[in-house]
Formats: C-alpha cells, sequence, structure tokens
C-alpha cells in the first residue's frame, strides 16, 4: 500500500501482556520467565518495547538478575541515558520544571496540575506534551475534563529528578495536591498526599470531615502509612479515623493490631460514642473472618442482619462476612437468601466493597463444586473490577484467587497462571480463604508446570506463614498438599512425618464445626491416602467415611468425588468390584453434572488404570459417558507412533541400561495389565515406591501413559 498515512499515539505504542511475553520469549531463550516475572516486567514496563529491550539484554547477559527485577530497570544506564538524552534533552526548562512538579501525581488534569504546579499555562504544557508524544496518555474516565497519566517508567524518572528543587519544595507540591483532592472528595489521594507532605493534621481533618457513602479498599495504603505515625490517642478521638484503622489492620493481615486496638478502646470513654459503639461489632466481625473464626462471625453478624448502615461499604461488608460464614457451614440456602434480599443497587454495583460481595458468588458455586457457574461469575466481576481499580487491586485479587482455583479445576492451567501471575497478597495478606485456595493452585500448577521440589518449597513457606498467624486450617491444607506430593515422588519416610504433624492439629479439633471441622476432613484424607500407599484398604476406606460425611454435611462437591475416586481404589485393593464399579460411576456422574475435570485427573495415576479396566461397566448417563472419553483424552493424549529403531543402533541389551532392573522388574508386570497395588504386593514393595518408579519409567521413555509406556518398551526389545 503506498500513499497512505496512519498517525499512531503514544496509547497505542505498548505492548499488551501478550505481546511482552511474546517479545521476551523470542529475545530470552534462557531462562525461561514464569508468569508472576512477565508480568511483573509488564507491569514496571507498562508493555513499553524501549524499556522491554534493555531488560532482556540485561536478562541474557546476567540471568541470575532476573531476582531483582524491579531495581533492574534503574540501573540500566541504556534506559537512563535515553530518556536524559533523546527524551527531556530538548525540552524547554519550564516544561521541564512543570513535568517533574505533577510527577508526584497517579493521575492528573488541567485544572490539578495548575493547583499543584502553580503554574496558570499547565492547560497549554498538557497539551504540547501529549503532541510531543512525551510518553503521557489519556485516562477513560468519566468526566469533564480530560485526565492523564505519565508512563510509569517515565513518571519515576521525572520523581527521581524533583528533589532538585528543594524538600521544602517537594512537601508543599504534596500538600497543595493534598488539598486540591480533598476539596474534590478524592479521599485516597488527598490522605496519600498529606502522608508524603508531612501534614498529619491535615490528614486526620479531611479523614474526619469527608462523608463518602462508600469506604474503598484503596483507603489501606495510604491509611497504614498514617496509622504508624499517629498517637493513639488522636486515633481514638476520631471515630471515622479509628474505625477505618480497625479495617485497615484486618485487611491487611495485621488482625491482632485491630484486636488489641478494639479492647483497648472499649477501655475509654471514646465508647461512649454512638460513632464508634454502632460500628464495634462489625470490627470484631472482621478480626474474626480474618482468624478463621467463622462461628463468631456469624454469631456477631446475624443480629446485624436487618440493620440498616448509613455506609454501603459497611453494608456489604457485613453481609459478605456473614455469606463466608454461611459457607463455611455449608449453609448454601442462607447465602443465596442473603443476595436475594439484598441486590447490590445499581449505583454501587462497581464499588470495590460491592464487588467483593458479588465475587463470593463464586466462591459459593465453587465450594459446592459448579465449576462451570463459578467461571461464569468470576470471570466477569475480574473484568469489572481490574477495568475499574485496576489488576492488583483488592477485589480483583480477591475474585482472581477464586478463578484461579476455578481455571485449574477446568483443566487450563495456562489461564489459572495468568490470573495468578504476580499477585504476592494472595497468599500473604488476605482472608484464609482466599490464601489456601490461592496458595494451593500455585503448588498444583507447579506440580503441573514446573517441579514437585518447587511445590513442595512454596508449601513449607506457606506452612510456616500460617502457623505463625495461628491459622490451622490454612496449615493443614499446607502439610496434606505436601504430603500428597510426596506420595506420588514414592517418598514415604517424609509423607509420614507430615501426617504425624496432621494428626497433632487434628487432636486440637475432635469436636470442631464450621470451618475448623474441616480440619478432620483433611486428616482424614491424609490418613487414608498413606493407608493406601501401604496397601491398608480397610483403614483408607474407614478414614474416607469421616470425609464423606463431612462433605454431605457441609456440601463440597469436589471433595465427594474425590473421596468416592479413592473409595474405588480401596475397594479394589479388597477385590469388590460391584464397589468399585459403584464408587466410579458415582465420582464420574458427580463431576460430569459439576463440571469437574482437575479433580479426577489429579488421581489419574491411582484411579486410571481402574477407569480403562471396567469403563465398559459402568452405568452412566450419556453425557457422563461422554466426559469420560474425553477425560481419557486429556489423560492419555494421543501421540505419533514410536520411531522405528534401525537396525544399526544400539541393540536392546545397550538401550534396556536407560531402565534399572527395578524398573523393568515393574515394566515386564505392567505389561500383565496389573495395577500399581497388584505389583506391589507382587514384589513385596510399597504401592508408593511402585508409582515413583512408574512415574521414573514414564518420563525415560518420554511418553505420558503406562499404554503408551508397553508400546514403547516392546517395539525397544526391552519386554520379551
Amino acid at each position: 500500500m503506498q500513499g497512505q498515512l496512519l498517525e499512531i499515539d503514544f496509547k497505542a505504542l505498548p505492548f499488551t501482556v501478550d505481546e511482552t511475553r511474546h517479545f521476551l520469549e523470542q529475545n530470552l531463550s534462557s531462562p525461561k520467565l514464569n508468569a508472576d516475572e512477565v508480568h511483573l516486567i509488564h507491569d514496571l514496563t507498562g508493555g513499553w518495547p524501549a524499556s522491554l529491550q534493555p531488560i532482556a539484554t540485561m536478562l541474557r547477559i546476567h540471568p541470575s538478575k532476573r531476582s531483582k527485577l524491579r531495581t533492574l530497570l534503574w540501573k540500566s544506564t541504556d534506559l537512563q541515558t535515553y530518556l536524559v538524552e533523546d527524551v527531556v534533552a530538548y525540552l524547554p526548562a519550564d516544561l521541564i520544571e512543570f513535568m517533574e512538579k505533577i510527577s508526584v501525581l497517579r493521575r492528573f488534569n488541567a485544572e490539578l496540575a495548575e493547583y499543584v504546579a502553580e503554574n496558570p499555562q499547565a492547560s497549554e504544557m498538557i497539551k504540547r506534551a501529549e503532541d510531543e508524544n512525551l510518553l503521557i496518555f489519556r485516562i477513560d474516565i468519566d468526566d469533564e475534563l480530560p485526565w492523564y497519566r505519565f508512563h510509569p517508567l517515565f513518571g519515576e524518572f521525572l520523581a527521581q529528578r524533583l528533589p532538585r528543587q528543594g524538600h521544602d519544595k517537594v512537601e508543599a507540591i504534596h500538600r497543595r495536591a493534598s488539598r486540591w483532592f480533598a476539596e474534590h472528595d478524592i479521599l485516597v489521594e488527598a490522605l496519600r498526599h498529606a502522608n508524603l507532605g508531612g501534614d498529619l493534621e491535615y490528614a486526620v481533618d479531611a479523614m474526619e470531615k469527608a462523608t463518602p457513602a462508600t469506604w474503598s479498599m484503596d483507603y489501606i495504603s495510604p491509611m497504614l502509612h498514617l496509622l504508624d505515625r499517629l498517637p493513639q490517642e488522636t486515633l481514638f478521638a476520631h471515630p471515622k479515623l479509628f474505625l477505618l484503622g480497625c479495617l485497615t489492620y484486618a485487611y491487611s493481615g495485621r488482625p491482632d493490631k485491630a484486636e488489641r486496638w478494639l479492647e483497648e478502646i472499649r477501655r475509654t470513654d471514646a465508647v461512649k460514642n454512638p460513632a464508634i459503639s454502632s460500628k464495634l461489632t462489625l470490627m470484631d466481625a472482621s478480626v474474626a473472618m480474618h482468624r478463621d473464626d467463622m462461628k463468631r462471625v456469624i454469631e456477631l453478624l446475624e443480629p446485624l442482619y436487618k440493620v440498616s448502615f448509613d455506609n454501603r461499604s459497611l453494608h456489604y461488608l457485613s453481609l459478605a462476612g456473614l455469606a463466608v460464614g454461611y459457607m463455611s457451614y455449608g449453609r448454601y440456602d442462607d447465602v443465596r437468601k442473603i443476595y436475594d434480599d439484598h441486590p447490590v443497587r445499581p449505583e454501587d454495583r462497581d464499588t470495590d466493597m460491592a464487588l467483593g460481595f458479588e465475587s463470593l458468588r463464586a466462591q459459593m458455586y465453587l465450594m459446592e463444586g459448579n465449576a462451570r457457574e463459578a467461571e461464569r461469575i468470576g470471570a466477569d466481576v475480574l473484568i469489572r473490577a481490574e477495568t475499574t481499580y485496576g489488576r492488583l487491586s483488592i477485589p480483583a485479587n480477591v475474585c482472581a484467587a477464586t478463578l484461579g482455583d476455578v481455571y485449574y479445576e477446568l483443566d487450563r492451567p495456562d489461564d489459572a497462571l495468568e490470573v495468578l501471575a504476580n499477585r504476592p497478597g494472595l497468599v500473604r495478606s488476605s482472608t484464609p480463604d482466599v490464601m489456601i485456595r490461592a496458595s494451593l493452585t500455585r503448588a498444583q500448577l507447579d506440580v503441573l508446570r514446573a517441579s514437585p521440589e518447587l511445590a513442595l518449597a512454596f508449601l513449607e513457606k506457606q506452612t510456616n506463614h500460617f502457623h505463625i498467624h495461628g491459622l490451622d486450617r490454612a496449615e493443614a491444607y499446607m502439610v496434606a498438599e505436601q504430603l500428597t506430593i510426596l506420595l506420588a515422588m514414592g517418598d514415604r519416610l517424609r509423607a509420614a512425618e507430615r501426617a504425624s504433624k496432621l494428626k497433632a492439629l487434628g487432636a486440637q479439633y475432635q469436636h470442631a464445626t464450621g470451618s475448623h471441622a474441616e480440619i478432620l476432613a483433611i486428616v482424614a484424607m491424609a490418613r487414608a491416602r498413606l493407608a493406601l500407599v501401604d496397601c491398608n484398604p480397610t483403614d483408607a476406606l474407614d478414614a474416607l467415611s469421616k470425609v464423606r460425611d463431612f462433605a454431605e454435611k457441609y456440601g463440597r462437591g469436589r471433595i465427594l468425588v474425590r473421596t468416592a475416586l479413592l473409595c474405588a481404589v480401596a475397594h479394589d485393593g479388597l477385590g469388590q468390584d460391584e464397589d468399585v464399579r459403584h464408587c466410579l460411576a458415582q465420582a464420574l456422574q458427580t463431576a460430569a453434572t459439576l463440571g469437574l475435570v482437575r479433580t479426577i485427573l489429579d488421581e489419574w495415576e491411582d484411579v486410571g488404570e481402574l477407569l480403562e479396566r471396567f469403563r465398559d461397566e459402568l452405568d452412566l448417563q450419556p453425557a457422563a459417558k461422554q466426559y469420560l472419553v474425553d477425560l481419557f483424552a486429556r489423560a492419555v493424549p494421543e501421540s505419533p507412533p514410536p520411531e522405528p529403531v534401525p537396525a544399526d543402533r544400539d541393540g536392546p541389551e545397550v538401550q534396556r541400561a536407560i531402565l534399572t532392573p527395578r524398573e523393568l522388574e515393574i515394566m515386564g508386570l505392567m505389561a500383565q495389565a496389573m495395577s500399581n497395588k497388584r505389583i506391589a504386593l507382587t514384589l513385596n514393595i510399597t504401592f508408593g515406591t511402585v508409582k515413583w518408579n512408574v512415574k521414573n519409567i514414564l518420563d525415560k521413555l518420554e511418553v505420558s501413559s503406562r499404554y503408551a509406556a508397553i508400546a514403547v518398551a516392546r517395539q525397544r526389545g526391552f519386554l520379551k
């Protein structure tokens, strides 16, 4: 095409996340970056090609620096040189000074820029910067005046130059910004700039005078900075500040601090203030939820169910807390009633508290086991949360934890990796349910895409984190997942150590209900897995009966399916074929209805052989029959026929050397259609040892199933 001219503005130049990933893959043969690192690089650079090139070059030359990505760019001589010599070198001094002053702003319009920079020519200067494509672009905001922001790297570059204008001048800039934002009811930014400007009195006053109808999770970061600098007496004298402080500590992973505040204020005259006393119950419930005490959450919030809050955010916070409490007890009908009685108002639909409340519906469906419905709801809420508040916002993070679990369950690991990437707060400072889901999904993805050792290291770290914070249920989940991985690796000794740890945890909750009753189910499931490895199916069935009781009582669909699968393995060990068929059919029928995939695939090593043996004898509905066909396609993908072995290659005896004598022995029994359990009994070794050897055989022969391994072994002469 000739004679055509196309103008591309700055907004169209940056790469998308997918383009950033493709660029890095093309420019880095090794090391391969994981999803967290790709998202971190994209967030730091905004997809700006000029900054992606030097970071790719540095990683290629110094791969060890991948652990220091956050500081890597600012040590790039190429980047700094480009910004100094090619971007600002030819700009007039007054424009540079103006941009440096407004670089402290995350976003700005002409009115704000004029006030902060004390420059009546602000509108003209912004237009010039935009016309010159000076790394500035418009933000889509519903406002009469256009809003802008600098590219993150350029904004940081300008902000680093700002101190040259003097410390007092910088603080004055922040104080002016704080006042402008306060006057326009943008409380989060007013608070942030008051902190940075050293004007604590104004920050407190702005917080008290502002009367927003909602309270935003965006307040947490600036509130933490403010709380660390204010005397406690000041906080207790300002009700709104005190309440926000309690919620800030609870929702930033510091419920102990919030609880101490609540205890101390109850010993002061401040508790007589209705603005405080009327909200104490809700504060107590927030602390209880972050301590995983769902019984107390329900006790505190049920009496508030029909109470009308003057603050809409507290209204949704109360309903969300009660919904989480009901879910922990399997009271899903009560959860649905909450949503029927209290639908989100249209004007509140995209507020962060309402988005968090809505995302719990996806969590409820997932707890029931309905992965398809959980995906439908969760995907919509996540898009709205990220569009309105950003990818790293609290409502987006909370929804991402559920959606990551959903994607993994649906056997969409790439989507799960993508949605969880570069969200460190998910596994360290969220509510217990969010941290558990995010941690387990990450570990499962590590096993699937990286290595069991990487998953074990992460789970051990999380175990210690949850133990320090007294979150026993979360700790039990981490230990149980370690046990499952260790058994799959054939490490019976270390798995038994985890089982002992779980047993000690379970002893503390013999008569627990709600979320803590889950600990007993976790312990029982671990006991069943260990018993199956030890070829003790009777003990396994006894333990699984306890898991089933929990799953039926609390409505946990995925646990019911997993329990039925392991029961089938146990019944097979006892030679009870009819019970095997019943358990397999029950698991498949339920899983097909709910849309579960990984729940079965993750147990494939134990149940795959059973499903193959009994697939034509199972009493299944048509949909479940097709579901089973699809499962086999996923678990045993078709592969091209093994490559013929030329006559001049090494003979069978040399090739056989790639398998150990034990592996050859097991290979021969596999060819006789023996299950892993039967091989263990025949050779008088543990079930875990057989599983570990089978895994090694598949890896060495570069196949994905026992059946493909047998075919390759015959073709290569391993089997006589």
